[in-house]
């Protein structure tokens, strides 16, 4: 009975460890890995494994900002199973990339992007084990020629991070419930202009919703948006770019 009580309580209780084999990913990757269980000191009931592929999102309201905790994708690997005491048990998995996964490896200080996988044990009347992993999402090849070039524009990138709310672009829309925003400033004296960026990957095609701002105009906030093949020519990129900063 003492046993139980401190497992109860997380003493001597089962382990959780996942081993993510590729942490470093594209987007559109799948994430593979194997989860590692360990019993502890008596055999206890495990009703689900779950994944969960997270980010951290901004939240503005009227009492301020905030940064929640947001679940992109969700996996539940295994059914209900007794791992018994001292046993060694490792269960595989593969998990895809959710399309809104935010890109993580930018070249800005200012990263407010992360993305981690969360492992949790369900356990009846007792403390779950959890485990976290960070990932690192780098741009597909061709989101990455569009960072470049906007930066060879004259643009530096300045900000990144990842908003609560809906994209719609001409003819796509998000659906998470949360976007990344990748922002620009140039150097322009009386042309100043800002240029936010959100890209959604859509099977060989990937999306980009642009927000230009130009400090000094009247115009206000403009958008544009457009697509883009995986493996779109540096030249449709390169019209695709133009269209965003003559905006």
């Amino acid at each position: 009975m003492f046993q139980k009580l401190k497992a109860s309580i997380g003493i001597g209780a089962a382990k959780v460890d996942t081993v993510v084999q590729n942490p470093e990913l594209v987007q559109g990757d799948v994430i593979k890995g194997a989860i590692h269980i360990s019993g502890g000191d008596i055999d206890q009931q495990i009703d689900a494994i779950c994944l969960k592929l997270c980010t951290e999102m901004k939240v503005e309201t009227d009492e301020g900002v905030s940064y929640e905790r947001f679940v992109l994708g969700e996996l539940q690997v295994q059914e209900p199973f007794t791992i018994g005491a001292g046993e060694n048990q490792e269960v595989p998995f593969e998990l895809a990339l959710h399309q809104e996964t935010p890109v993580t490896v930018l070249n800005t200080r200012k990263n407010k992007c992360y993305v981690w996988l969360e492992t949790s044990l369900d356990i009846d009347f007792a403390l779950d084990p959890k485990d976290r992993d960070p990932l690192q999402i780098r741009p597909l090849p061709v989101v990455e020629r569009v960072l470049s070039m906007i930066e060879d524009s004259g643009f530096t990138m300045v900000k990144a991070d990842v908003e609560k709310g809906h994209l719609r672009g001409g003819n796509f829309a998000s659906q998470s419930g949360c976007y990344q925003e990748i922002e620009f400033k140039n150097s322009g004296l009386l042309s100043s202009k800002e240029i936010e960026l959100s890209f959604i990957v859509d099977g060989n095609q990937v999306h980009c919703l642009a927000e230009i701002d130009r400090r000094f105009g009247l115009r206000g906030d403009q958008y544009y948006s457009f697509s883009l093949a995986q493996d779109a020519s540096d030249d449709e990129v390169a019209t695709a770019v133009q269209s965003v900063l003559s905006q």
